[in-house]
């Protein structure tokens, strides 16, 4: 028993550290201060996860003897209670909210709203129906599993997994724009993977799914070549090769060969290749495909599905890693679709660069054969039931438990894949909650930048220097620019800006079409697709606009932001 809960306590260590958390506990425990910015933004059910884990963990410290102080955990959620701001919410975890004060900032003042999905969020759930398929990003979604979960609302959705047929879940449109994988700079990247795993953490809590990150036991694995070899040492060579390549060009290869026939093929990624030539086919890619030499008329196209499957089987990492490969098996055990849904768009956040863009590669080839389906005969429940254990199946966890529930688990493993595959444009979405939470943070930050700015300032006796230092840095631009106008710009394109008034129907693409219209500086050579609205500082690092946001709300939102207009980094 002893044993057991130092194990846990390891764990909980372990997710602690993953979540940004480490100073919580152990010798830096003194240090926490700096996490009370980060603390005030999570909901009462993030809260409630991370207060778990520190609590195993605090425990298991006081049974190893440890000589430093051990913070109790209701000290540290009391301290940040009882720092200036207020929590997320603008609450006490205990009150409702009242509308009249849903808009106040942290010093009290009327600004931007953020909406977390705490206690003012109840009502709208409480009217949710079963049948409901849109997704609502603006609320967290533990938050939306805790007021759903002892209502009949939830009971009458729990029996739901078992129809073959899955809902058309939908987004429903954001007038201050949808989030994706790669819009955010990676500063604020980082935050939205610390809140994206506390919130899974969450999720899985109130839905009553335990939740640990695994361990695998340490293996040798290649330093160079194609199959066994790790995504991020494939990666290394391929740079040296293609600069800025993020698939692996084996990987990109192999669907390339399976297309350039017809995904028309009855049976194509079912049935296998020859298994004496795949097997003499992959040695002869290791030794010729660097080299150019590898003569790919001779790979049928049954062949390149097998080696296509091989490569995903024999990556020393899982291609859903180790750390969260459990995590994604577990997502079947969660009461509803919805909520399924919900954790495999938290869990494709967490999944390191590498993995992730070779997962959307794989996920959006898979669908291009499924549309095939009158012809090939590869219906989603079938390529689900074939692609399932090559991505699910990995025996370097050092335990013999799970290779004998792989039977069992198959059938779960490939309702998973099905929705991966049905449901991946909505999965590289970034919830609206976590870059509220984001943006929320860095407002938090900038405050107490300002103060220590300041209080340096004043102990250096430089106020008058500080005032001509602003007027100077003051430009015209900004002095000049009224009410209800913004001044976007595009510096590595033109040198002309442009002052746009907001109205509530001007969108970012509008702007963007704007801009394009004009005839200066390399504006002319460009083309719609090629260039996007970035909003960037104020409450956010960085963000890549989509063509529908709205730009007045936006505003209202960011008001302190810029407007620049530039290329996507590729």
């Amino acid at each position: 028993m002893i044993n057991w809960f130092k194990f846990k306590g390891e764990l909980e260590e372990e997710w602690l550290k993953e979540a940004g958390l480490s100073n919580l506990f152990g010798e830096s425990s003194g240090d926490s201060l700096e996490s009370v910015v980060f603390l005030s933004t999570l909901t009462r059910t993030q809260k409630a996860a991370v207060e778990k884990r520190v609590e195993t963990v605090t425990q298991t410290m006081r049974k190893r003897n440890k000589q430093h102080q051990i913070p109790d955990v209701r000290d540290i959620f009391r301290l940040q209670n009882d720092s200036k701001g207020k929590v997320c919410d603008g609450s006490e975890p205990s009150t409702v909210r009242t509308s009249e004060n849903k808009n106040e900032t942290q010093d009290g003042t009327t600004g931007s709203k953020f909406s977390l999905g705490t206690d003012e969020q109840k009502r709208p759930l409480e009217d949710m129906q079963c049948s409901d398929t849109d997704i609502n990003l603006e609320i967290s979604f533990a938050e939306q599993a805790a007021n759903l979960k002892d209502t009949s609302v939830g009971k009458m959705c729990k029996g739901e997994g078992g129809d073959t047929l899955l809902p058309n879940f939908r987004l429903p449109k954001d007038k201050t724009g949808t989030t994706k994988i790669g819009d955010l700079a990676p500063q604020d990247m980082k935050k939205v993977y610390s809140l994206a795993l506390i919130e899974l953490t969450a999720l899985y809590d109130v839905c009553g799914t335990e939740f640990k990150q695994q361990k695998a036991v340490k293996i040798k694995t290649k330093d160079s070549g194609l199959f066994g070899v790790p995504l991020s040492v494939l990666l290394e060579q391929d740079q040296k090769k293609v600069p800025g390549t993020k698939i692996p060009l084996i990987f990109q290869k192999l669907i390339a060969q399976i297309e350039e026939a017809t995904l028309e093929t009855e049976g194509l990624l079912r049935i296998p290749g020859v298994a004496t030539r795949v097997k003499s086919l992959c040695q002869e890619l290791e030794a010729k495909f660097y080299e150019g030499t590898f003569n790919w008329e001779n790979v049928k196209q049954h062949d390149a599905a097998s080696l296509l499957k091989l490569f995903i089987r024999e990556l020393p990492q899982p291609l859903l890693t180790v750390e969260y490969l459990k995590a994604f098996q577990d997502v079947q055990s969660l009461p509803t679709r919805k909520q399924q849904l919900q954790a495999l768009n938290l869990l494709v956040l967490l999944l390191p660069e590498a993995n992730r863009d070779t997962l959307k590669v794989l996920l959006e080839f898979l669908q291009r054969v499924i549309d095939h389906r009158d012809k090939n005969k590869m219906t989603l429940k079938n390529v689900a039931m074939v692609m399932a254990p090559n991505l699910f199946t990995f025996h370097g966890f050092g335990s013999k438990t799970i290779e004998q529930k792989e039977f069992v688990m198959a059938a779960g493993t490939a309702n998973v894949m099905r929705f991966m595959i049905q449901y991946q444009k909505l999965l590289w979405t970034i919830p609206k909650f976590i870059i509220n939470q984001v943006r929320k943070q860095n407002t938090e930050s900038q405050k107490k930048e300002k103060k220590d700015k300041a209080m340096k300032k004043l102990l250096k006796k430089m106020a008058y220097d500080r005032e001509k230092h602003e007027k100077q840095e003051k430009t015209p631009n900004d002095a000049d620019v009224p009410q209800g106008v913004i001044r976007v710009q595009a510096p590595h394109l033109s040198k002309v800006s442009m002052a746009i008034q907001l109205t509530e129907e001007l969108k970012a693409g509008d702007i963007v079409a704007r801009f394009l219209s004009q005839k200066s500086g390399n504006v002319q050579t460009l083309k719609k697709e090629e260039v996007f609205l970035y909003e960037i500082g104020g409450n956010i690092g960085e963000r890549c606009l989509d063509d529908d946001t709205y730009m007045k709300d936006l505003y209202q939102l960011n008001p302190n932001a810029e407007w620049v207009i530039k290329s996507k980094q590729s």
